[in-house]
């Protein structure tokens, strides 16, 4: 599965005829991320909704390609009519009578300045930036269910790391007890160690809520229903640590692949085949056209049919158009098409600034992630170490009960530090390389 757009009309293909698409009545018992991903494209609402809005698109360019054809009408009229009519001067009978029309008629436009191939180019290129609309939804989409399931991943490490800490405070406050039975140490010390089994308990509370928020989120991402358990498999190991792409060559890479980019390319083309549209006004417009068609009255010297036959014709004819004075509306027009195609250079420009400042920044975030990651790994190893110091000399009786505390609570904040550093270096460098087309793995 290609998430990035290289060509248009191709990756949107892929999206449709992936075979890894799931259906929505074999949801799988354990949530990969590529799973949550494959979902997600199928049965995101947005992306239905641009998809069916391509689908209208395809129909525009239908319609504009049919209006090269001649079109055909007919029309048909039956009429009743009644009246006196003076036959002497003592007969005045009231007559009813009935007649009727019937043509066909037809109309094909032969010249109109171009301007039916223009429509029908700009409608292509309309089908083209649906399909990029399509590209760029997926690419949101993939990076905000990344972000909410590496969260899901921090959040049950931590519930992991926090179970062992409340299982480590239990022991020790059944040790502690012991001791305070025993006489050698203090009540006071001894609801110390209580007091912080309680925080390590209540720490504990706190990460199991975030991890329940947190799959409420990627469920709410996948529009999932809110009766689904939904449970998430974890990968063998996350890499967090590598060497992040060269910016330059990144940037240069995101310019010419991401969809936003050749989506803000085409605007521009659709902006001058408007232009090339207003000038057109400004020629002539040649048509043919013709007709048949045929009539009757009642009448009792002829029959029905013969008024048909008598009354039939036939007529075809050209029909040249000249613009000679619009009152300034070709002009207008024209002028005004002229400012959309700068406004769509300038749309074009203000999107490649945006995704050049928005690639630095992830570049920025990779550097400033990995370097909290290695200094978390640090400060993790001498807290630990610190921190079964101290343990060791509670054991034996010869630390202060304060300081034991401090040095957990230190080693309890490193750790921390330590998963959050890890989850977001890993999260950092998946935006970055996303954004030059490799696709998101863990």
């Amino acid at each position: 599965m290609v998430f990035l757009l290289r060509s248009g009309v191709a990756i949107v293909l892929v999206f449709l005829l992936s075979g890894r698409v799931l259906a929505q009545d074999s949801l799988p018992a354990k949530w990969g991320l590529q799973d949550c991903l494959d979902y997600a494209i199928q049965h995101n609402i947005q992306l239905n909704s641009l998809r069916l809005s391509r689908l209208s698109s395809g129909q525009d360019v239908l319609q504009s390609q049919a209006a090269r054809l001649p079109d055909l009408n007919g029309s048909a009229s039956q009429n009743l009519s009644g009246g006196k009519v003076v036959r002497s001067a003592n007969s005045t009978p009231y007559i009813v009578g009935s007649s009727g029309n019937y043509s066909l008629n037809s109309n094909l436009v032969i010249f109109q300045g171009g301007m039916l191939n223009y429509d029908i180019k700009q409608k292509n290129l309309a089908v083209q930036v649906a399909d990029l609309d399509i590209a760029q939804q997926v690419n949101n989409i993939t990076l905000q269910i990344t972000q909410a399931f590496l969260n899901i991943l921090l959040a049950k490490e931590n519930i992991v790391y926090v179970k062992d800490v409340v299982a480590t405070s239990e022991a020790q406050v059944q040790q502690g007890q012991q001791r305070y039975d025993a006489g050698s140490i203090a009540l006071k010390d001894l609801a110390q160690l209580q007091s912080q089994l309680a925080n390590d308990q209540y720490t504990l509370v706190a990460a199991e809520n975030q991890h329940r928020q947190n799959k409420l989120v990627l469920k709410q991402l996948l529009q999932l229903p809110y009766t689904y358990s939904m449970e998430v498999s974890e990968p063998d190991t996350i890499t967090t640590t590598e060497t992040p792409y060269p910016l330059r060559e990144a940037q240069d890479v995101a310019l010419t692949s991401r969809p936003e980019i050749k989506s803000s390319e085409l605007g521009i083309e659709i902006a001058g085949l408007n232009l090339a549209k207003a000038k057109a006004a400004y020629l002539p417009t040649l048509s043919a056209g013709g007709s048949i068609g045929s009539s009757y009255a009642r009448d009792p010297d002829f029959a029905y049919l013969k008024q048909l036959d008598n009354n039939f014709y036939q007529q075809i004819g050209l029909t040249l158009s000249v613009p000679i004075f619009t009152r300034r509306v070709n002009k207008t027009n024209v002028e005004k098409s002229k400012i959309e195609v700068d406004q769509s250079k300038l749309v074009l420009q203000d999107t490649k600034t945006n995704l050049s400042q928005a690639v630095e920044q992830e570049y920025i975030n990779v550097q400033n992630a990995q370097a909290q990651y290695d200094a978390a790994v640090v400060q993790l190893k001498y807290a630990q170490e610190s921190y079964r110091i101290a343990a060791e000399q509670q054991k034996v009786g010869v630390a202060n009960m304060v300081e034991f505390l401090q040095q957990k609570n230190l080693y309890i904040q490193a750790f921390q530090a330590y998963i959050q550093a890890k989850y977001t270096a890993a999260l950092t460098i998946r935006i970055y390389d996303f954004y030059r087309g490799v696709p998101v793995k863990l």
